[in-house]
C-alpha cells in the first residue's frame, strides 16, 4: 500500500511539474516536443559557422560502419548514402522536415538547416535576410557540406520549399555546379493566378502574421488543407515565437514578396540546368498550383507531381507521398 501511495504521489508530482513548466515556459515544452520528433527521425542537431553566421542544422541518416566496425580484422569502409539538403520556407524552420526525415533516413543522408535569421540560426541586428543575401549564404553552406558529409561534390538533391524554393532555384541558376538535382516544392519566385494570399502580400500586409491564438488558427488554415490540432501549451509557445518575429517577418516579406527580387527566379529559370521536380498541393492557398506552368515553360528539364487534397505543406500534410516522390526522382 505504501509503495502504491508513493507511486501515485510521484505521478502526481510529475504531472504538476509538467503543468508548472508549461505555464511558466511553454517554449521549453515545444523544445521537448521537437526533441521527441528528432529522436523518432534519428536526427541530431549540429552547429556550424558559415557566411558570417552561426547556423543550426539537423542531420539524419548518418552512415554507420558494420557490426563491430571490422571485417577480417580491418575497418569497414563507410557506405555513403545519397545526400539531400532540405531548405525551409518563410516562417518555417528545419523542424518542418522531421516527418520526411523519419521516412527517408534509412536510405538517404538528410541535412536540414535553419536559414540565417530563422529558427535557431543566428540573426544579426540590421542584417539583410532577403532573397539575394540568402542565396549566397546557402551557396557557402553547400561549400561547407563536404566537411559535414565526408565526401566531395554537391548534394545529390537540393530541396526548397516556398521561400526556400525561391532561394534554391536562384542558387541553381547562378551556381549550377553546386546543384545536381533540384526539387521545388510549393516554390515562390514566379507569378501565379491571383488568390487572397497574393492580394494581401501585394497590399503590403503579412497574411502569415500571428499575434494570438485566433491568428495562429487562421495561419494553419492557410498553409494546410487539413490543419493539424496544436494543443496548449505548444500553441502558446508558437504564438509567443511568432509575435516576437513579426517585425522581422515583415521586413523579409517586403523583399521576397514585393521587392525587386520577388520574381527574379522567373526571369532566371532558363539558366537552371539541373533536372527539376515540381511538387505541389492542388489546394495550395499560398502559392497557387498555376505556378507550375510558369516553371515548366522556363525550365530546361522539369517534371511535376501534383498531390490531391493537399495544401502548402506537402512534407507535413502528405509525408509519405512526398517521400515517394523524392525516391522516384532520385532513381
Amino acid at each position: 500500500m505504501q509503495r502504491r501511495k508513493a507511486a501515485l504521489w510521484t505521478t502526481f508530482g510529475l504531472a504538476a511539474a509538467t503543468v508548472g513548466v508549461a505555464l511558466v515556459a511553454p517554449e521549453a515544452m515545444l523544445a521537448a516536443e521537437f526533441a521527441r520528433q528528432r529522436l523518432l527521425a534519428g536526427a541530431t542537431r549540429y552547429a556550424i559557422g558559415v557566411a558570417g553566421h552561426r547556423w543550426r542544422y539537423l542531420d539524419a541518416g548518418r552512415p554507420r560502419r558494420g557490426r563491430g566496425g571490422l571485417r577480417n580484422g580491418q575497418p569497414q569502409a563507410v557506405r555513403h548514402k545519397p545526400v539531400i539538403v532540405l531548405v525551409h520556407g518563410f516562417t518555417g524552420s528545419k523542424e518542418n522536415w522531421l516527418p520526411v526525415m523519419r521516412e527517408l533516413a534509412g536510405e538517404f543522408r538528410l541535412i536540414a538547416p535553419d536559414l540565417p535569421g530563422w529558427g535557431e540560426s543566428e540573426r544579426q541586428p540590421g542584417g539583410d535576410y532577403g532573397v539575394e543575401a540568402q542565396v549566397e549564404r546557402l551557396a557557402r553552406f553547400l561549400d561547407a557540406l563536404p566537411a559535414i558529409i565526408g565526401r566531395d561534390g554537391p548534394p545529390d538533391l537540393l530541396v526548397g520549399h516556398s521561400m526556400g524554393g525561391q532561394i534554391a532555384g536562384l542558387l541553381a541558376a547562378r551556381h549550377p555546379h553546386r546543384v545536381s538535382r533540384l526539387l521545388l516544392m510549393s516554390a515562390a519566385g514566379v507569378e501565379f493566378d491571383v488568390n487572397a494570399f497574393g492580394i494581401s502580400v501585394q497590399a503590403g500586409e503579412n497574411p502569415f502574421i500571428v499575434r494570438d491564438g485566433a491568428e495562429l488558427r487562421r495561419y494553419l488554415g492557410t498553409v494546410f488543407r487539413q490543419p493539424p490540432a496544436v494543443p496548449w501549451p505548444f500553441s502558446e509557445a508558437l504564438v509567443q515565437r511568432r509575435r516576437e518575429d513579426a517585425p522581422f517577418e515583415q521586413r523579409v516579406l517586403d523583399d521576397i514578396g514585393r521587392g525587386p527580387a520577388a520574381f527574379a527566379l522567373q526571369r532566371e529559370l532558363g539558366a537552371i540546368r539541373a533536372p527539376t521536380l515540381l511538387l505541389w498541393g492542388d489546394e495550395d492557398a499560398v502559392i497557387d498550383a498555376s505556378a507550375i506552368a510558369i516553371f515548366e515553360a522556363g525550365l530546361a528539364d522539369a517534371r511535376a507531381t501534383l498531390l490531391n487534397g493537399c495544401g502548402h505543406m506537402p512534407m507535413m500534410e502528405r509525408t509519405r507521398e512526398t517521400a515517394t516522390a523524392i525516391r522516384d526522382f532520385l532513381q
